[in-house]
């Protein structure tokens, strides 16, 4: 009984550190985008993975398209911060997404940030935005950490029907 307590102490431990950290990251986003958005219009390019490097680009345009600024966040965990991204500063959103040199010679990730900003651009432009163009809501539910509790979880108890379930029928 004393171990499953630990167990469950750990897990919960874990769960409000997971938010904390989450809360600290929003934080940073927030921060700068807020800085992003003084300077005028903000294309956002999403690029999230569960068990992978996810990856926000927020790109600083004026009404062409033009990118003033760059910033991007990339990697697994929650401790990463905005850095600036200068290979994409004094060009045009559309001349990047189609600029198929350029985007062999960035990585995966960039290149689908790219992409989901331009989609988000050209979307904005033909007045076709939709709710998940906007929505920069995150599901905190579906960060790594609760991921992994969560398929834990079902393990666990997948083990316990089985071992219940072979112990009644005398197994």
């Amino acid at each position: 009984m004393g171990m499953m307590l630990y167990l469950g102490i750990m897990l919960v431990a874990a769960f409000l550190l997971q938010g904390l950290f989450g809360f600290i990251q929003i934080k940073n986003f927030t921060e700068n985008y807020r800085k992003k958005r003084q300077r005028g219009r903000v294309l956002i390019g999403k690029n999230p993975k569960r068990f992978q490097a996810g990856m926000i680009l927020l790109l600083a345009i004026d009404r062409e398209g033009n990118i003033q600024e760059a910033r991007v966040m990339k990697g697994i965990t929650i401790f990463v911060k905005f850095k600036p991204l200068s290979r994409v500063v004094g060009r045009n959103i559309v001349d990047i997404a189609t600029d198929y040199e350029f985007m062999i010679g960035v990585d995966r990730l960039t290149r689908g940030c790219i992409l989901n900003a331009y989609r988000n651009f050209v979307n904005f432009k033909t007045n076709q935005l939709s709710y998940e163009d906007l929505n920069t809501s995150i599901d905190i539910f579906a960060m790594p950490m609760f991921a992994r509790i969560k398929s834990g979880w079902y393990w666990l108890i997948g083990t316990v029907r089985k071992r219940t379930d072979m112990g009644r029928k005398g197994l």
